[in-house]
């Protein structure tokens, strides 16, 4: 697994050991000697994973992780901070801060390649995601990634598989002041549980009784329903070996037994937010793809998609020697509408005229707007004689009620003319279809508007 690991110490003799060691390991190294440049690096995107001491002269390695974990561009990397200080309320500053893990010195190799690797891991994941994310903002959606950085971890909804009552009291009653918190003993039951419930982290006991607790983590990481789920192990300090097996398998984060409530609490809010950084991301991803082929006015598809899937139908039609139809609709004397009525009024016509084509065509049949007050429908094995009958059904539903402007305060009569074609045989190209409906639709508006005409099908 390739991957550039930023190693940051005042002291030149400790980065030169981490440089030969991860080296070894056949990891990219990076380093720096103090925090602005351990900033400046990350900012340029040049670390994946950053290694970070805590004492250092100046700015100490709890400031630096606060500003890293703050920054939209670099609120992703994983964070591991590194010291020979070894008190609860040293590794709870910088968890607090936003430290991804707590490493003590003198580091045990095994045990920083599998942290290293776990990471790194995970920071893939959200890598993609965030550079499909970013074209969001020329899209004129709001930032993602600040939206993303500025997750709390709290309140989340946690699902704790403990099957010994005491530890899940204690461990509930900690979580339980800043999240919600469900308890479920049975292994089996818990699975189901986690597959139907919405979970954010699921803390998974190793020592469940007559069951794999290692087992139970993978099957969570492989389920589609769950495999988004951050999942913390509790262990004992003789687990070890099966720690840092379930980090190498997908588990994210561990806790040791006994089990601090700060350090339980600090790390269970960090995957939290962990997990909602990568939805926020991928929402973002989802929302840009909606926005790329989708109209923003009515929530019909755009041009563009237009343009490709029309393609589609047409050589699958072409290829099946299926029929394939088109209505050409525009609505009559909409700039009227809003020179009278005002450009708002006329949005409000175009989004109901909108939901009213839809009301009158299939789920398979392809309704885009092309621009201004013109849809185009295409229909999949439709007849010319039948997508007459789709055009007049819609042409009928437009002409049947007024619509309502102004929120509902008053309302306008508005009509509809639609030019009708058909793929016909020799037909290279959508183009040619789509040029007999625009005739057709000429035709419709020169003979009086509110009327359908179907181009001929020889």
């Amino acid at each position: 697994m390739s991957a550039r690991v930023l190693v940051v110490d005042d002291i030149i003799t400790n980065v030169k050991l981490l440089e030969a060691k991860l080296s070894a390991e056949y990891f990219g190294v990076v380093t720096a000697l103090n925090g602005l440049d351990a900033l400046a690096i990350c900012e340029r995107g040049e670390a994946d994973i950053v290694l970070l001491d805590v004492m250092m002269p100046g700015m100490n390695g709890f400031e630096v992780c606060r500003r890293l974990k703050n920054g939209p561009t670099t609120a992703h990397i994983p964070v591991v901070m590194v010291t020979a200080l070894d008190q609860p309320s040293d590794r709870l500053k910088g968890l607090d801060a936003g430290a991804d893990d707590f490493l003590t010195k003198p580091l045990d190799d095994t045990a920083l390649f599998a942290r290293v690797r776990s990471l790194v891991r995970l920071k893939s994941v959200t890598d993609e995601l965030r550079n499909r994310a970013m074209a969001s903002r020329r899209l004129g959606i709001a930032d993602p990634l600040a939206a993303a950085a500025s997750e709390s971890g709290l309140n989340g909804r946690i699902l704790l598989i403990e099957d010994r009552p005491t530890a899940a009291e204690r461990l509930s009653n900690a979580l339980s002041a800043f999240h919600s918190v469900e308890v479920e003993a049975d292994p089996h039951q818990a699975l189901v549980k986690a597959a139907e419930g919405d979970f954010e982290a699921i803390l998974v006991s190793l020592d469940l009784k007559d069951h794999d607790g290692l087992r139970l983590c993978s099957q969570l990481r492989s389920l589609e329903r769950t495999r988004n789920v951050s999942v913390l192990m509790l262990g004992e300090a003789e687990d070890r070996g099966r720690i840092l097996r379930g980090l190498e398998i997908g588990a994210h984060d561990f806790l040791v037994r006994p089990v601090d409530r700060n350090e339980l609490l600090a790390r269970v809010r960090t995957q939290v937010r962990r997990k909602r950084f990568t939805e926020r991301l991928r929402d973002s991803v989802q929302s840009s793809m909606e926005m790329a082929v989708m109209d923003q006015l009515t929530g019909l598809h755009n041009r563009r998609y237009l343009d490709s899937r029309m393609t589609t139908l047409f050589d699958e039609s072409v290829l099946r020697a299926r029929a394939l139809a088109m209505l050409l609709l525009d609505v009559d004397r909409f700039k009227a509408v809003n020179d009278t009525w005002g450009h708002d009024a006329g949005d409000e016509v175009l989004r109901e005229f909108a939901d009213r084509v839809r009301a009158c065509t299939r789920g398979i049949d392809l309704v885009a707007r092309m621009g201004g007050e013109e849809v185009v429908v295409v229909l999949p094995d439709t007849t010319l004689e039948a997508a007459f009958a789709v055009a007049e059904r819609i042409r009928e539903k437009v002409e049947a009620e007024p619509f309502a402007i102004y929120r509902n305060t008053q309302a306008i009569s508005i009509t509809v003319s639609i030019g009708v074609a058909s793929r016909r045989a020799g037909d290279p190209s959508p183009a040619e279809m789509t040029k007999r409906a625009d005739d057709a639709l000429y035709r419709a508006k020169e003979s009086g508007r509110n009327r359908v005409i179907v181009a001929s099908a020889a």
